[in-house]
């Protein structure tokens, strides 16, 4: 299916085509059921207050009634978000998608007692409750949660905290309408003189035309825009900022780093490793760059000139089933059950939301809950490439999910962010090793290596830059430095120096991206990236190298769940994130694949 001017509706898609949302609930009716079935249990919390210290069996009580509570809530967000995903325009869907988004606050509300009751559970009796064969489940749980005990507050205060949670959206709320509803960024002659209007889905295509004329204008456009918007932008991050500062101090911890690290029990080493080890590994990077610059035949390399092809005109066609033949054909080290169960899940189980329709939501993504299959929203373009490699990418996260489902109880079930993205970007590294494995001209050879190139570079070393822009405004916010415009700006130019090197020009108007990245609202969220793609060419090299052991510690991994830390699941799987070591393979990767590119276009 290609794309087309005029997008079909919703009920026009054959059923084939579209996900299977039966195996969640058959029918709307069902799904509402559930839904006031949860409203009306809701106050049942209240009955489990000021119990959970009396008895291992009380305890137990309340933490199961939490569990399923939570897991039917899980099924029924996981229903109303893909279907208004389906068709952002059916008000139906809508409206149930905003209940149950009310309905997720109330319960974090409701279920805010829990943890501090179990704080305030004396060392001597929670030991024995911990001990009790009641209890066995919930040890692990009981033991990370105990982490937290300085910092929990009181029944009162995390009430309030948690009230408070809508009202500290508003800096990530306003910027997102900001930047996706108000934001006017112009419009851009293309290389036939018809004006385009310039969005934030088809900048990258503006910056990709081999046209410089297209590719300058689109930029300095686009960043007319946040000139123009700065000090409101500005505003909202340091409001951001000092949200979290204020969540960090009310639980006690010494920093916002610290209290986002905390969670996944990362230590402040591999976040340090990381920024290191990159640095130090700048070099290739800066190769890249020149080469850019010889093989587009520039004077000078500017910014806008780091996303167009090095190769003109590539023609390319394959229908959604035949990638995923070529995606199962590349995952074949992973053995027959792994490719076998994928291949059904992407073919006759509906796993796939394949094609774009009027109202779908945009890019893809993989989703679902413990009680369902994985689901993939995709909007897949034969004659994009980027289509394949982003269904290997959601399948890779779908079978992560599959597997972990399939073998840890509910609680142990979700993995963390930290590890989401190692089986998405391990699918994607043995796609591009198949590709270029094939018989395929030059051309082709020198686009799927630029594609990896440009990979690591906006994953790992993008990533780790941005992190290191975090790392660095977080501490200038909590030293007492005003954060304003030009303070933004100053630590993210003198970034943009180190990561860019001499060989590219840095325009002005650069310094404003610092503005424009929606996950600074989400602190210290982006350094996963780096690491993932880390940990992930690293367990490629593993298992493609490797023999029955490597392969079944990584099977052992995606089974594996949030059953430990993601730093001991990485290890189980034989990758050390403490050590530089996996970001080095994935920077001597990058270094190779410059040096081949180097010698194909000398």
């Amino acid at each position: 299916m290609e794309a087309t001017e005029e997008l079909i509706t919703r009920d026009a898609i054959p059923a084939n085509d579209t996900w299977d949302l039966d195996n969640l609930y058959a029918s709307g009716e069902i799904w509402q059921a559930d839904f006031q079935s949860l409203e009306s249990q809701m106050q049942q919390y209240t009955s489990f207050q000021g119990t959970l210290a009396e008895s291992a069996e009380k305890l137990k009580a309340c933490l199961d009634f939490d569990m399923e509570f939570s897991r039917t809530l899980e099924k029924v967000h996981t229903f109303a978000h893909l279907r208004n995903d389906e068709d952002k325009t059916n008000n139906l869907h809508q409206g149930n998608y905003e209940k149950v988004t009310r309905l997720m606050t109330q319960y974090q509300q409701a279920r805010s007692f829990i943890n501090s009751e179990i704080m305030e559970i004396p060392e001597g009796t929670m030991q024995g409750f911990l001990d009790h064969p009641d209890l066995e489940l919930y040890r692990l749980y009981l033991e990370r949660q105990l982490r937290y005990r300085k910092h929990t507050l009181s029944k009162k205060e995390e009430a309030l905290l948690a009230a408070s949670q809508e009202i500290a959206r508003a800096p990530q709320s306003a910027f997102g309408m900001l930047d996706n509803a108000d934001l006017k960024l112009g419009t851009v002659k293309d290389e036939n003189g018809k004006e385009i209007a310039i969005t934030h889905g088809n900048l990258q295509s503006l910056l990709q035309k081999q046209d410089r004329r297209v590719r300058k204008e689109a930029f300095e456009t686009f960043y007319q825009a946040y000139e123009e918007h700065k000090f409101t932008y500005s505003t909202l991050l340091a409001s951001s900022l000092k949200k979290d500062i204020f969540y960090a101090q009310a639980r006690n911890y010494a920093s916002v780093r610290e209290m986002n690290l905390f969670y996944e029990n990362i230590p402040v080493e591999v976040y340090d490793n990381l920024i290191q080890t990159v640095r130090n590994h700048l070099g290739s990077l800066y190769e890249y760059f020149d080469l850019r610059k010889r093989i587009l035949g520039l004077d000078a390399l500017h910014a806008y000139d780091n996303n167009v092809p090095l190769v003109k005109d590539l023609l390319w066609n394959m229908p959604y089933d035949e990638g995923v033949d070529k995606i199962c054909e590349a995952l074949a080290p992973l053995g027959s059950d792994y490719v076998s169960t994928m291949r059904a899940g992407l073919l006759d189980n509906r796993w796939v939301d394949r094609y774009e329709n009027k109202g779908k939501r945009s890019g893809a993504y993989s989703s679902g809950c413990y009680d369902s299959n994985p689901f993939i929203l995709m909007n897949y373009l034969e004659d994009n490439i980027n289509s394949v490699y982003t269904l290997a990418h959601e399948a890779g996260h779908s079978m992560h999910s599959f597997f972990s489902n399939r073998n840890q109880p509910y609680i142990y079930a979700d993995y963390t962010i930290f590890v989401a993205e190692v089986a998405s970007t391990f699918n994607e590294a043995l796609l591009t090793r198949y590709f270029l494995n094939q018989d395929i001209n030059r051309d082709m050879r020198i686009y799927l290596i630029c594609r990896e190139i440009d990979n690591i570079r906006g994953t790992l070393i993008r990533q780790t830059m941005f992190a290191e822009f975090e790392h660095q405004m977080y501490q200038a916010a909590e030293s007492g430095q005003p954060m304003t415009v030009e303070a933004f700006q100053a630590i993210y130019k003198s970034l943009l120096e180190t990561y860019f090197g001499e060989g590219v020009v840095l325009d002005p108007c650069l310094s404003l991206e610092c503005f424009r990245i929606p996950h600074f609202y989400f602190s210290f969220y982006v350094y996963k990236y780096s690491t993932g793609i880390s940990a992930a060419y690293a367990l490629a090299d593993k298992v493609l190298n490797g023999g029955e052991k490597e392969l079944s510690a990584y099977l052992n991994f995606l089974k594996s769940g949030g059953s430990k830390f993601p730093i001991d699941l990485l290890k189980d799987a034989g990758v050390d994130m403490s050590s530089p070591e996996p970001i080095e393979t994935a920077l001597a990767k990058f270094g190779e694949l410059v040096g081949e590119l180097q010698a194909l276009t000398a």
